[in-house]
């Protein structure tokens, strides 16, 4: 658990307010499922080899969990742990042991060994619903480009061969694609497909869907999707919205159109909650373009931000239930 604010140096501790990030660790530290995310990855968590003991496991998942937060590379962060007091104070550590780069790097390699971002994002979906929130009802699909560096200046001289180039409107990105499944009346997310950019949409569904839905929604995109043999005998009613070339030839005076319009409104109202964890990766998180190479690294990593996107997207829910923010 997050100390109180209190510092050794009372000039820093006197002189100052709280910044935005203070109070974001404190929220975070209230509403992270800690002890569950412990169990998980202490199985696969190193002891210490020649006498040196290892670091502490939850000063290395904080740490890990900042890492994701705020944006850094792993030399970044170990630079931050040694100049941000608030760092040091979330994740327990002092300044006469900071853990280096590779440390901080070996520790998210073992998660993505593991694959344990997976496990990270069941931990705190299974928190989530027991304090209430669902995460079986329906079921919004979307997709997402976030873009890949395009420079070959790198050891290989080469672009990330599982990445992709991919058009939209009239315009060229190197990017990969994140898929996620969203819960229709929570908006969290319970599920995430990490592709190359030129794989269609349509073809992923089914590794997006849990099997409990009543519903499936999903843009224009995934027209014609429940035709697909994945999905034959799957008992749900598809929401997918109509292109509107298929409508526009009634005249936008028909009744018919007016109707069709009405509907189609409806159906966005629901879709628009697929966009929320979009915009906390990518805005609150700062998560617009891939910093790893390779689907797997880069999984882990969605899949560790889209996890962490839930508890941002319900922390006014845990934070209610929990009482008032300590300070």
């Amino acid at each position: 658990m997050m100390k109180q604010m209190s510092f050794a140096d009372a000039e820093y501790a006197g002189k100052r307010k709280q910044t935005r990030k203070e109070l974001f660790l404190i929220e975070m530290d209230q509403v992270v499922p800690w002890k569950g995310l412990i169990a998980l990855i202490e199985p696969h968590y190193p002891k210490g080899e020649g006498g040196r003991p290892a670091y502490p496991l939850m000063a290395m998942l904080r740490v890990h969990l900042m890492q994701n937060w705020f944006g850094y590379s792993d030399p970044a962060m170990e630079e931050a742990l040694y100049e941000t007091t608030i760092l040091r104070q979330f994740s327990g550590l002092s300044l006469e042991r900071i853990p280096d780069e590779t440390t901080i790097l070996n520790f998210r390699r073992l998660l993505e060994k593991h694959d344990l971002a997976t496990g990270i994002l069941g931990v705190i979906n299974g928190y989530l619903g027991d304090r209430g929130l669902s995460l079986r009802q329906g079921t919004i699909v979307d997709a997402t480009l976030i873009h890949a560096p395009s420079s070959t200046k790198n050891k290989d001289g080469k672009r990330d061969p599982e990445m992709h180039q991919t058009k939209k409107g009239n315009q060229y990105y190197f990017v990969a694609k994140a898929h996620i499944g969203v819960d229709d009346e929570s908006g969290l997310v319970h599920s995430v497909v990490v592709t190359a950019a030129n794989v269609a949409d349509v073809t992923q569904v089914g590794k997006l869907l849990h099997g409990e839905e009543n519903v499936v929604c999903a843009d224009a995109g995934y027209t014609e999707a429940e035709k697909r043999e994945e999905h034959a005998g799957r008992e749900v009613i598809w929401q997918i919205a109509a292109r509107r070339s298929t409508y526009k030839k009634h005249g936008k005076r028909s009744a018919l159109y007016k109707a069709i319009r009405k509907i189609e409104k409806a159906k966005a109202q629901v879709r628009a909650k697929v966009e929320h964890p979009f915009r906390v990766s990518k805005r609150q998180f700062g998560y617009t373009k891939v910093r790893l190479r390779g689907l797997v690294k880069n999984t882990a990593q969605m899949v560790t931000l889209f996890a962490l996107s839930n508890l941002w997207m319900a922390r006014r829910h845990l934070l209610a239930n929990a009482g008032e923010v300590r300070v």
